[in-house]
C-alpha cells in the first residue's frame, strides 16, 4: 500500500507462519488469564502485554493458545481501555508534538507533522464512532489533549 502524506511505498510487513499448532506452549490458558490480568493491573497495555507474553513467557500468540484475543480477555475482566490503544498513542505523540514546539518555535518541519498527525487522528476517531467503540461526541482538540 502507499502511504498517504508521502509519494513513497511502504515496507513489506512479516507475517506469521501458516501453521497454528503450539505444542511448546507450557501454559494453560487459565494460566494465560492470569498473567494477563497481573501484567494488565502493572499498567501495561495490550501490545506491551503481547510483547512480555512473547519474549519472557514463549507465548507465540495468545489468540491461538487461549482462543480469544487480547482485547476480548481484557473486556472479560473488565479492564478494557477507554479509548483504543492506537488512538490513545497517537493522541500521547501529538501532545509531546505540541511540547515540543512550544520550545521549539521555528520548527517548521515539525508543524506540519503535527498537521498530519491531527488529521490521523480525526480519520482514525471518525472510523471508531461508526464502529461505536468510542462515543458519537468524542472529539480531538489540542488544548483538550494537553490536559490528559
Amino acid at each position: 500500500m502507499t502511504r498517504i502524506h508521502s509519494h513513497r511505498r511502504g515496507k513489506s510487513q512479516s507475517f506469521r507462519p501458516m501453521n497454528k499448532k503450539v505444542d511448546w506452549v507450557e501454559f494453560t490458558s487459565e494460566q494465560i488469564n492470569e498473567i494477563i490480568s497481573k501484567l494488565n493491573k502493572e499498567g501495561l497495555n495490550s501490545s506491551q502485554i503481547g510483547v512480555v507474553l512473547r519474549d519472557q513467557y514463549t507465548v507465540p500468540s495468545v489468540r491461538t493458545v487461549v482462543g480469544k484475543k487480547m482485547k476480548e480477555i481484557l473486556e472479560d475482566i473488565d479492564a478494557s481501555p477507554a479509548i483504543p490503544e492506537d488512538l490513545d498513542s497517537l493522541v500521547k505523540r501529538a501532545v509531546r508534538l505540541q511540547n515540543h514546539l512550544k520550545t521549539n518555535k521555528g520548527d517548521r518541519k515539525n508543524v506540519r507533522s503535527l498537521e498530519l498527525l491531527e488529521a490521523k487522528i480525526h480519520r482514525v476517531s471518525k472510523y471508531y464512532k461508526t464502529r461505536n467503540v468510542i462515543p458519537k461526541d468524542w472529539k480531538y482538540k489540542a488544548m483538550v489533549a494537553q490536559l490528559t
